[in-house]
């Protein structure tokens, strides 16, 4: 560690420094260091992002390769409550322009994301991770993770049948949209899962890729992520729906938020009943849910 060695803690050769609660600063370091053609990341916990945007978004404007890693990225977070649950910041780092960020969904997603990551000569790019424990996923089962290359990609469903409903997830919600896939076959469904670890880089494929991924004549769509629906619109359409968060978490251990604000597979299930029957969630639902959430009993002190 980079330390004086009066500490006995390390030496002023040291690789990692160690910032406390200072993530603007840390940013702003890391900035500095890859400008100075280093290869430097820094990492905390998701939700402070938002401590770290005004970094963040210099790094997009300068076009230099800082990478941004975070971890424990969802309501899974469980106990520490919404103060340390990140709800919008995947939209926030989603809507900065040349930045890309990266959700993958298992540890060959995450194998699959470094080998692209080090590549990159002027784009910064998160590296977005769960702190729950996730499957690892056997790929003799779904689709390979070298698809992570092209942002997104088919795993799981004949690739050359036209689905009934197509399902979209990054993250640790791939395995909640798997386990909502094998249902919905045993149904008879024909369903295409796609895992999208990679929004950005995904829009930048040719439109033939893209539309062998998400064919235009299949508008039954449900997107499945434990934030916002806000940056899914352009993939789910009108006629799609969101499985997600419209709210804060709570405290809770974390299988139990996950009940709560539902995200479990029936939820997903549901959702992609209604969107085949063609009758998705409207503005007019998630109006409902808003108002109920307002009525929570909430203890002050």
């Amino acid at each position: 560690d980079y330390m004086a060695p009066s500490t006995s803690w390390g030496t002023y050769g040291g690789r990692n420094i160690h910032f406390g609660i200072r993530e603007h600063a840390m940013g702003a370091i890391t900035n500095g260091l890859v400008l100075s053609k280093l290869r430097a990341y820094c990492s905390t916990f998701f939700t402070f992002s938002d401590y770290l945007k005004p970094a963040i978004r210099l790094s997009a404007i300068m076009e230099i390769p800082s990478l941004w890693i975070f971890t424990h990225d969802s309501i899974a977070v469980g106990e520490d409550g919404p103060t340390h649950q990140p709800i919008e910041q995947l939209a926030m780092l989603r809507a900065i322009p040349g930045f890309f960020v990266f959700r993958p969904c298992d540890a060959n997603e995450v194998l699959e994301s470094y080998r692209l990551l080090v590549t990159l000569k002027h784009e910064p790019a998160a590296l977005v991770l769960t702190r729950q424990v996730v499957p690892t996923l056997d790929r003799k089962k779904y689709g390979a993770a070298s698809g992570v290359a092209k942002g997104a990609y088919i795993i799981a469903g004949a690739p050359d049948e036209k689905p009934d409903v197509i399902l979209m997830a990054t993250g640790s919600e791939v395995s909640l949209m798997l386990e909502a896939h094998e249902e919905l076959v045993k149904e008879g469904v024909k369903v295409r899962s796609v895992s999208m670890p990679c929004f950005e880089l995904f829009k930048l494929q040719p439109m033939e890729y893209i539309r062998s991924v998400l064919p235009d004549d299949v508008r039954a769509r449900v997107s499945v992520e434990a934030a916002t629906q806000d940056s899914w619109g352009v993939f789910t359409g009108l006629d799609g729906e969101h499985v997600g968060m419209m709210t804060f978490g709570i405290s809770a251990p974390a299988k139990l938020v996950q009940e709560q604000c539902g995200l479990t597979p029936r939820a997903v299930i549901d959702a992609a009943r209604r969107v085949m029957a063609k009758r998705p969630r409207t503005l007019a639902d998630y109006a409902v849910v808003h108002r109920e959430w307002k009525k929570r009993n909430v203890r002050t002190h």
